[in-house]
Parts: C-alpha cells; sequence; structure tokens
C-alpha cells in the first residue's frame, strides 16, 4: 500500500509540476482555495476507541485542464473518543488530483500524503489516501470519502473513516 500512496504522491507532483513549467498560467480563472468541513465514522481497529470524526480542510487547486484539477491540501480531523478513551487529530499534508467530467454534476477525487497523529504520546503518523466521489457546482463540491492512514506502529494500527464532506470554493479576485 506504501506503493500506491507514493506513485499517487509522484503523479500529482509531476502534474503540479508541469503547471508550473509555463505551460499553463496561473490565474484566478484557473485556480481557487477550497475551504470545507467533514463528518465521518471510524471504522477498523480506530472504531474501537472512537466514536465519530469532524473535520476541517483547506486545498489550493489548479485546473490543469477544463476536466483535471491538481492541488495541494491540509486541515485537521478531530476522532472523539469513546469507551473511556481521549480522542485525537489527525493533521494530513498531501496533493489530490479531481476529475470533472462535465461543468457541473459528477466528480472523482483522489488526496494522498502523509498524517501526523496529534494528541497521542509517541504515536506515529502514516502516509494516507483518500478517494472521494461526489457532485460539484461552480461554487461547491459534496462528497462521500473514505480515509486510510497507513500506520507501521502496532499498538494502534491503520486509522481508517469514512464520511461525507462539502467545500467551497473561495476565488481569487
Amino acid at each position: 500500500m506504501k506503493k500506491t500512496v507514493w506513485t499517487v504522491l509522484a503523479v500529482c507532483s509531476i502534474g503540479f509540476a508541469h503547471a508550473q513549467n509555463g505551460q499553463t498560467e496561473i490565474t484566478p480563472r484557473n485556480s481557487w482555495l477550497k475551504l470545507g468541513a467533514n463528518l465521518g465514522a471510524p471504522v477498523g481497529t480506530a472504531s474501537n476507541y472512537t466514536g465519530f470524526t469532524a473535520g476541517i480542510e483547506l486545498k489550493g487547486q489548479l485546473m490543469e485542464t477544463r476536466h483535471v484539477g491538481l492541488g495541494l491540501t491540509t486541515g485537521y480531523n478531530h476522532f472523539f473518543g469513546k469507551n473511556g478513551f481521549d480522542g485525537f487529530g489527525t493533521l494530513p499534508l498531501g496533493a489530490f488530483i479531481r476529475v470533472y467530467p462535465a461543468k457541473e454534476g459528477f466528480f472523482a477525487g483522489l488526496d494522498g500524503g502523509y498524517s501526523f497523529v496529534t494528541e497521542v504520546a509517541n504515536a506515529k503518523g502514516g502516509g494516507y489516501i483518500r478517494p472521494q466521489l461526489g457532485y460539484h457546482n461552480y461554487n461547491w463540491n459534496i462528497f462521500g470519502y473514505y480515509n486510510n492512514i497507513f500506520r507501521s506502529d502496532l499498538n494502534g494500527g491503520d486509522i481508517g473513516s469514512v464520511g461525507i464532506g462539502a467545500t467551497y470554493n473561495i476565488r481569487f479576485r
């Protein structure tokens, strides 16, 4: 799975670098910020000690073509503890690709990178992957997602969640 994460990062990085080489000019018409929120339910091992997750996200997107967007992403997700366990957070840093077949309607996306684990002593983060399917229009993206952080820390295992989210496009003027 590590190879998959690194492949996703390489493809997104190459695409983003290609966009920066002068062939695609960054303008207010083809690049913007996305600010959003998400709610989810932990899956796998994480569901044993957390009840739900909520987060915020910030993305910078460049439309490489009319149908493909590339960008960088970060945010914060909090996993709320249950059964006497404390909650914890994750801080993803990654790249993403979005495919928009039409000007409005269905889209598919994939985020990938590294996610840090916060609020747990000696916890290790790991590579993450986050496929998404959703609906978009000029201002909004509404989507469902699966998120998994691949960790080598055997005490906690991978951290997974499924959920829904929305981002608002903040256009540069």
